[in-house]
């Protein structure tokens, strides 16, 4: 086995693919050998010494083919170490760090399964045209009509970066 760090994602409109980019980015800078690949691109995870796994959030929940990747791979991903992280919009909202506890809930089906070693939440970006469902994008425009949300990239690229870096002693 190589050692080699996966880092997979699942996204809907980007967002969590630039996270695991910068991810991936700032974990080979500091010279580990790093492939970053969507979660439905993924068919061994044998090469991997370890994965780095995010999913964007919809419905309070990792997207559905972020949770099934885990399923699918539980039992290799006990061996190795692994490191989650999720992104999400309410982070986003004013006041939204007094809702990171409930956003760490969104990862509870995940954590059922696996033991990650690290643990990471970070806002989104919004831009309602790449919102996929037209229902959303009504949703999402009232919201930002009543100032939940403003569109907008909100993702802290500085702690996302320093997360990244934290991981490496973690998953050796």
């Amino acid at each position: 086995m190589s050692q080699t760090i996966l880092v997979t994602y699942a996204t809907r409109t980007g967002t969590t693919r630039g996270v695991a980019e910068a991810i991936g980015k700032t974990l080979s800078d500091n010279g580990t050998a790093v492939e970053v690949k969507p979660m439905n691109a993924v068919t061994d995870l044998t090469p991997y010494s370890a994965v780095v796994a995010g999913s964007a959030i919809q419905a309070s929940a990792w997207l559905p083919e972020a949770v099934d990747f885990i399923r699918t791979n539980q039992r290799t991903l006990a061996q190795k170490p692994l490191a989650t992280f999720l992104v999400c919009m309410t982070l986003a909202m004013p006041g939204g760090e007094k809702y990171r506890p409930f956003v760490s809930d969104f990862i509870k089906p995940v954590r059922s399964m696996v033991r990650p070693v690290s643990e990471a939440q970070f806002a989104g970006s919004l831009d309602l045209k790449k919102v996929p469902s037209l229902g959303d994008r009504i949703k999402f425009g009232i919201s930002i009509l009543l100032g939940v949300w403003k569109q907008g990239d909100h993702r802290d690229w500085t702690a996302i970066h320093s997360w990244a870096a934290s991981l490496k002693s973690k998953l050796n």
